[in-house]
């Protein structure tokens, strides 16, 4: 992976963790920083698995790479707003 594709990782994280976010049912209380950095975690982690898996440079847009991000995303999402609930019931 070269540092363009790290930065643009990055990049995307933001976004990601948005939509990782909205593909989670419910009301997530979880702060805005905690789901930017589950979103630019995901980038990087679905990049790497999509390197892995042979699919990260496609002609056009890299589908299945964003699919992984954005499911990677929404599983972080999930495990933070659980761990609040726990500590809210707590």
């Amino acid at each position: 992976m070269e540092i363009t594709g790290i930065i643009s990782a990055l990049f995307i994280g933001v976004i990601i963790g948005g939509l990782g976010r909205l593909v989670v049912p419910g009301r997530q209380k979880i702060s805005l920083l905690m789901t930017v950095l589950v979103g630019i975690a995901a980038a990087l982690l679905g990049t790497v698995a999509a390197t892995v898996l042979g699919v990260a440079d496609t002609d056009g847009i890299d589908w299945i790479e964003l699919a992984l991000q954005v499911g990677l995303a929404g599983a972080g999402v999930s495990v933070l707003a659980g761990r609040a609930k726990l500590r809210q019931n707590h």
